[in-house]
């Protein structure tokens, strides 16, 4: 595996390949990115990755400066899953100074869930992921499910500037017992990463009442706040159904929907959702 710790570098190798698929990550790898890796090796393309923890897409109050790193043990993971070549650029090289421009992606995907209660995060997103398409020129681009919203916010950001991308989604990996894998999670102790299972159980429990006829939307969210109430160390920062495609608020499930909930597990800030469909949604032509 290759290793381009600036941009120059990294330029000099692309120069000299074709169609490459591509993995951008934060870094602190688990068993969830390495699931992308795997995904972007099916396209049979060589596979980049970055690990590149964006400060733009960070608060004041958030955690840029003691979010999970190991540098060594990530590029240990990724050679080992087989990705040819691993981006590794400092903040001065990706933004380097009179840095100046913004992207930004309006509407109903960015005022709600992180966008509403982190301003100005999902700039910081479009940015960043504009910017490194840019450098790695992928043809494929594999993002994690978890991060739903960002999922819909970076495909919306290709349509629109009509990018020569495919923007894969890969399903939530998650832990044997259900818990959504996160690098925030090494921040949870023993105790608090059992309460942090009580996010999977209220997307499960609100997901069974659908499928035993419960469709107003309001008396969902009602029953995910009531299953996360019944953890102590569970805070919830949102809780939220709405449309799978565009993230609409509505009354009922009548068409696909995501359940999107935020919490704070400790001093871990924890996401997790669920897509579903109205019961015979699928048998209709």
């Amino acid at each position: 595996m290759r290793t381009c710790r600036s941009l120059v570098d990294f330029d000099e190798w692309r120069a000299d390949a074709g169609a490459v698929a591509f993995v951008p990550t934060m870094g602190f790898l688990h068993e969830g990115h390495l699931a992308l890796v795997r995904r972007a090796r099916e396209t049979g393309a060589p596979v980049v990755a970055s690990i590149f923890v964006n400060p733009l897409q960070f608060g004041p109050e958030e955690d840029f400066e003691v979010y999970p790193r190991d540098e060594a043990q990530d590029a240990k993971l990724l050679e080992g899953e087989g990705c040819d070549v691993l981006l590794l650029p400092t903040v001065e090289d990706f933004y380097p100074r009179g840095f100046a421009t913004r992207v930004s992606v309006g509407g109903a995907l960015t005022e709600r869930l992180c966008g509403a209660t982190r301003p100005g995060h999902f700039d910081g997103v479009a940015t960043v992921v504009t910017r490194l398409f840019r450098i790695v020129r992928p043809r494929w681009a594999v993002f994690g499910a978890k991060d739903y919203q960002q999922l819909l916010v970076v495909r919306r950001l290709v349509d629109d500037l009509r990018l020569d991308v495919e923007v894969i989604g890969h399903e939530i990996v998650r832990e044997a017992d259900g818990l959504a894998l996160s690098s925030r999670n090494v921040h949870l102790s023993p105790s608090e990463r059992d309460e942090a299972l009580w996010i999977q159980r209220a997307l499960m429990h609100a997901a069974t009442l659908v499928d035993e006829g419960e469709t107003r939307v309001s008396t969902l969210e009602d029953a995910l706040r009531g299953e996360l109430a019944r953890a102590q160390g569970v805070r919830p920062h949102y809780v939220n159904i709405l449309g799978a495609d565009d993230l609409e608020p509505l009354t009922c499930v009548d068409r696909p929907v995501v359940m999107a909930i935020a919490a704070f597990v400790g001093q871990a800030r924890l996401i997790d959702n669920r897509v579903l469909c109205p019961p015979g949604w699928g048998d209709r032509a």
